[in-house]
């Protein structure tokens, strides 16, 4: 048995080592156990316990230790139980166990009383420490098959009072049952993930997905009804007119008006390539994740396995951010392609590591697991200078080397055309906003179950759904900013390069906002810590969805122009 860590249960990534409270220690002293890098990201320092449980062995009454708690002691439990502070610990390696410190209740004056000022209330709340752990552990042949630990016994004698103790005895103990079961060990873990596939949260996933697919359907039959039908009508007036040898020459209007324009290069060609490179990159790695939770690999309490893929895959495709940023970055013209490689490597790295150095700051302040031991950072440190950066540095030369050319079916002309003046509605802003919200509006079902998931104690298993789900979003990026680049190419505005990632990435910027809507109407999250861990770094995951989907909208936006200016004669 090992003990993970303690914390209060409204708040999950605050979150302390086991022994910071005064529980009984091994007779011959604590050991920390060795840790992979994904459990350490997590926050987890399993340590031993003295704990003594023999395999089918029962134990009625089972003395951990005696200790004399001083007020100090009793002023942290205290703080403890009124926080609903609770632990975790594992079994047989990794089988999850979880009890609360103790609870609170009120004197039966306050009850009766009913209404009272919070002030008075907090004064009549009485705080129980549980000093009695009972496991029920299931079996099956040689092999532990479930866990369970309950902490609240009804005996009053092992649930202690400290509510006004400044010094208090406490016998800390435990029980074990032992019971067969017919589950197999290689379903032991299936009761974690089973709650995901319970009828009702299936149909609150599957009704995800049909309203998702409807705002598909409706984009596409917007798109097939309306923009295609404009479009065809544009090619039969443009071919018309290129048919007439005999008459005038028509004047052109619209968006063949910027043939001359559309394929002008945009300003900040060195951002601007850096930023596709490293969406371009952030979209692999999100693929490649999905890919490895569909064959099985993160079963559900298989510790750190996905932050240690994560970090391990950002740091192998480091050369894709690299060669994409170079190949465009040479291809619009650009020469300091030291300066594009040595921007794409910070581009989302830099961020990431200001936003982790103040919130370690913050949790190493307060004396939390997950603050990260210097050990830890120097071995990331290592693998971003090692493997990162030189696999970036490689991907920008070899795309610096491509004899990859940007062909543009019309000819740009030397001097840009002026941009008529525009509505409101027409300025980025406001084409951000309606870009975002239809792809927004496909995933915000499945955005409260990864949000329980990421930060509450919920599970998440049903990894095909989400899959599913991030397919429609790509499409429906795709579609909306598509669509919202014909019309601004209808109205003779030739900036859509910037513009199509903008309004590809807005959805970025509507997740953002439903997770000030999650933390205020969703959650109990509290304190300087939990909230600076959310926002800080929901923050960095809204970056990343702005970096990967900025880059799709503008690749299907680059996709779409160049066919319709292909169909058509530009002089």
């Amino acid at each position: 048995m090992f003990a993970n860590h303690v914390g209060p249960y409204h708040n999950p990534s605050e979150t302390y080592q086991y022994y910071t409270l005064p529980f009984c220690q091994p007779k011959g002293g604590k050991q920390y156990i060795t840790e992979d890098l994904g459990e350490v990201l997590e926050g987890d320092r399993l340590v031993t316990t003295p704990f003594e449980i023999k395999f089918l062995q029962d134990m009625e009454h089972q003395q951990l230790c005696n200790k004399t708690l001083d007020s100090k002691d009793l002023d942290m439990l205290r703080t403890a139980v009124a926080r609903d502070f609770y632990f975790q610990m594992f079994f047989d390696d990794d089988l999850p166990v979880w009890g609360f410190v103790g609870k609170t209740e009120r004197n039966k004056q306050q009850q009766a009383a009913g209404a009272a000022k919070q002030q008075q209330q907090q004064s009549d709340l009485r705080f129980f420490l549980f000093t009695h752990f009972h496991f029920d552990i299931a079996y099956n042949g040689d092999n532990v098959i479930e866990v369970n630990v309950s902490t609240a016994a009804s005996d009053p004698q092992k649930t202690r009072d400290i509510t006004t103790a400044s010094s208090l005895a406490v016998e800390f103990s435990y029980s074990v049952k032992w019971k067969p079961t017919e589950v197999e060990l290689d379903d032991r873990m299936d009761r974690y993930s089973r709650i995901s596939f319970l009828p009702q949260h299936l149909e609150i996933h599957w009704f995800s997905i049909i309203n998702s697919c409807v705002t598909v359907l409706l984009l596409t039959g917007f798109l097939t009804t309306i923009l295609l039908r404009v479009l065809k009508n544009d090619f039969m007036k443009y071919s018309a007119g290129r048919d007439d040898e005999a008459g005038e020459p028509e004047d052109e209007t619209g968006w063949k008006y910027l043939h001359g324009d559309v394929f002008r290069f945009p300003q900040n060609i060195n951002l601007f390539a850096a930023m596709i490179g490293a969406g371009t990159q952030i979209y692999v790695v999100v693929l490649c994740v999905f890919l490895l939770s569909l064959v099985g690999t993160f079963y559900p309490y298989n510790r750190g396995a996905m932050l240690s893929a994560c970090v391990v895959l950002y740091a192998l495709t480091a050369g894709i951010s690299g060669y994409v940023s170079g190949v465009w970055y040479k291809m619009m013209g650009g020469r300091q392609w030291v300066s594009n490689v040595l921007l794409v490597s910070v581009l989302f790295c830099g961020p990431l590591l200001c936003v982790f150095s103040v919130l370690n700051t913050i949790a190493w302040v307060q004396g939390s697991t997950q603050a990260l031991p210097f050990g830890t950072i120097c071995i990331i440190i290592v693998i971003w200078a090692l493997v990162t950066f030189p696999l970036t540095v490689l991907g920008g030369i070899a795309g610096k080397n491509s004899k990859d050319e940007f062909s543009a079916p019309c000819r740009t002309t030397k001097f840009p055309r002026e941009v008529p003046p525009l509505p409101w509605y027409r300025a980025a802003p406001a084409q951000m906003a309606m870009a975002g919200f239809l792809p927004f509006s496909a995933i915000y079902i499945e955005l409260y179950y990864i949000f329980a998931s990421i930060w509450g104690h919920k599970l998440y298993t049903i990894y095909s759904i989400l899959f599913i789900v991030f397919i429609i979003l790509v499409i429906v990026t795709a579609f909306i900013t598509v669509a919202l680049t014909y019309f601004q190419l209808a109205v003779e505005d030739h900036r859509w390069w910037w513009r199509s990632f903008l309004c590809g990435g807005a959805t970025a910027f509507f997740i953002l906002g439903y997770c000030l809507f999650y933390y205020h109407y969703r959650s109990e999250m509290h304190g300087l810590m939990q909230t600076a861990f959310f926002f800080g770094y929901n923050a960095i995951g809204c970056y990343a969805f702005f970096l990967m989907l900025g880059s799709i909208g503008w690749r299907a936006s680059l996709l779409f122009v160049r066919s319709i200016y292909k169909a058509i004669k530009c002089e």
